[in-house]
């Protein structure tokens, strides 16, 4: 195993460079050699934790670890460019969860391209672009007239028109950098910008065409996670529901009124005050999970019960280990997680009426 590379992953009161390397271990202890990362040895993997497990890898230079991770993907996808949502402990041939979820689905286009950034690997992209063409298109076969993307497949083919606004809003930022790539290869693709731009509007304008999931804290920063809300526009969203979810020295709430904060949430919520200037409060959030360290592996509980003082669930899952290694990378200057969650060289679409 080689010795990750933390001097960006070092931050006041969240990770010394011993720390950090024990979380990247962490992940590397669960993956696989096939290259799945699964929430934990014995649980399940989904595409969308996998990936995000996978950029940290690569924040923290395992990049090698980080493209099996990719190569796994890339040769379990199915036929019609999806994958499915749940897979036992990462065993491709032990579905726990036929159904096909839209952003599971879209998010291997934000790891390709971040695992690019930090690589430079054409090589890799050219490898990986089928499977990121064939995902986004499977993916739009979902967008609604209104913009807005159906949440899932069922197992039969069925297709949900519901629309999550979270889950819209992380395919808001896959198609951005599926665009990204699709520009490095002089590849251009018009019906994805239009269909990034119908999508931005709708996220901007039209709360309506979303299913009420306002208790949650995912529906409250992820339209300025996917960069669909940004600079003041942003920021006005972060402060109109800070007290709501913000609970000071224990982190975010996952759903309103549980008293229940977890890693994940409050990891991403740093990315979000980061992507728009708030890099003070997105360090005393990261500060305030803290106790959901595990010293013992360096990897993170998914939660925490503040009434009851109470670890829940225990579990340690890698992807709230990468979560906060990614939030941690921002902080820390990495120059490819800055990038991708910044929006450097990302278009916007076109934020027109057409849907309106």
């Amino acid at each position: 195993m080689t010795t990750p590379r933390t001097e960006h992953l070092v931050l006041p009161g969240v990770l010394t460079a011993g720390q950090a390397a024990a979380t990247v271990r962490g992940i590397l202890a669960v993956q696989r050699e096939d290259g799945a990362i699964p929430w934990f040895r014995g649980h399940h993997l989904d595409p969308w934790d996998h990936t995000e497990a996978a950029m940290a890898l690569d924040a923290a230079g395992e990049h090698e670890a980080a493209e099996r991770a990719y190569l796994w993907l890339a040769r379990h996808q199915n036929e019609d460019g999806s994958w499915y949502a749940a897979y036992a402990d990462g065993t491709h041939d032990d579905v726990t969860d036929p159904a096909r979820e839209s952003n599971f689905v879209a998010y291997i286009a934000v790891g390709v391209w971040h695992h690019y950034l930090s690589t430079g690997d054409d090589t890799f992209l050219d490898r990986m672009w089928p499977c990121v063409y064939s995902a986004v298109e499977w993916v739009l076969g979902l967008q609604q007239p209104g913009g807005q993307i159906g949440w899932r497949r069922e197992d039969d083919g069925t297709p949900t028109a519901d629309a999550l606004l979270t889950g819209s809003s992380s395919i808001h930022h896959a198609l951005r950098c599926a665009l990204a790539i699709a520009d490095q290869r002089e590849e251009p693709q018009p019906d994805w910008e239009l269909a990034v731009g119908g999508l931005r509007h709708a996220i901007r304008r039209h709360p309506e065409r979303f299913l009420d999931k306002d208790r949650y804290s995912m529906d409250w920063y992820y339209p300025v996670l996917g960069g669909a809300l940004t600079g003041e526009e942003g920021r006005a969203r972060i402060a109109e529901s800070w007290d709501r979810f913000v609970v000071p020295g224990f982190g975010v709430r996952c759903v309103v009124p549980n008293p229940w904060v977890t890693g994940g949430e409050s990891s991403e919520l740093a990315l979000a005050l980061w992507a728009v200037g708030e890099s003070d409060r997105a360090l005393t959030i990261l500060q305030s999970i803290q106790h959901l360290r595990d010293p013992e592996s360096g990897l993170y509980w998914t939660g925490y019960v503040f009434e009851d003082d109470a670890i829940w669930p225990r579990e340690l899952t890698t992807w709230t280990a990468g979560s906060l290694l990614l939030a941690v990378a921002a902080l820390g200057g990495h120059e490819a997680t800055c990038a991708v969650f910044g929006g450097e060289h990302l278009p916007t679409g076109l934020d027109t009426d057409c849907c309106a």
